[in-house]
């Protein structure tokens, strides 16, 4: 055994509780590792992290220093050529 053996119980369906992100009912499991305690979403696959007093940790806000660089995709270049409208003709 390690020395960082982590306290965890066994993960249960919580009756009625409704998952915050996709509103499927009956769906969450909540489970405690090392006292803290975690939900997961069946349905959606989303997890979050509580306080003490039962309400989610916000994970960091996104910005441009914690998230991946995102490339430009390559633009797509098509040559367009007009031709005048012999039905327009302007009046001399």
């Amino acid at each position: 055994m390690s020395d960082d053996a982590v306290s965890r119980t066994r993960k249960r369906f919580i009756a009625g509780a409704v998952c915050p992100a996709c509103s499927e009912p009956d769906k969450l499991m909540m489970w405690n590792e090392d006292g803290v305690p975690h939900r997961e979403c069946v349905a959606c696959g989303f997890t979050d992290t509580l306080n003490e007093q039962g309400l989610s940790v916000p994970k960091e806000l996104g910005t441009r220093v914690n998230q991946p660089a995102v490339k430009a995709q390559p633009v797509q270049v098509q040559t367009v050529q007009f031709f005048p409208n012999p039905k327009l003709k302007k009046p001399h």
